[in-house]
């Protein structure tokens, strides 16, 4: 359950803005294509897989999730552990923000698989 303010309970990243990882499945995919194999979803490490909602140059913008909102700050670089995930993801990644992005919670609440997710106004 994320938290507002400090993420979601027993992640790594409490407080500041990194407190959530999310990735969008389209963009998962792409960087699958590209290195030419299946990668699971969670050699990205990320909190959150996304469906319909593309994060490219999102920073700055808010995000209703399930029963939380986000406040998306930047991309999630893709680091060396990608390249030791599979080689070839690293720079798979580093194209479209398919490496994700990071936020900080600005409204806790539950997030369930299926939920919907959207862009919502300040």
């Amino acid at each position: 359950m994320p938290y507002r303010g400090s993420g979601i309970a027993g992640n790594a990243n409490q407080g500041g803005r990194r407190q959530v990882t999310l990735i969008d499945e389209a963009r998962w995919r792409e960087a699958q294509d590209e290195v030419g194999v299946a990668v699971p979803p969670s050699a990205r490490r990320a909190n959150v897989m996304l469906r319909g909602v593309d994060l490219e140059r999102s920073n700055g913008r808010r995000l209703r999730l399930g029963g939380c909102i986000v406040r998306i700050y930047g991309e999630t670089r893709p680091c060396e552990q990608m390249e030791e995930a599979q080689s070839g993801l690293r720079e798979a990644l580093r194209r479209r923000w398919r490496g994700g992005a990071f936020g900080e919670i600005l409204e806790g609440g539950t997030i369930r698989v299926g939920d919907e997710a959207e862009w919502t106004e300040d």
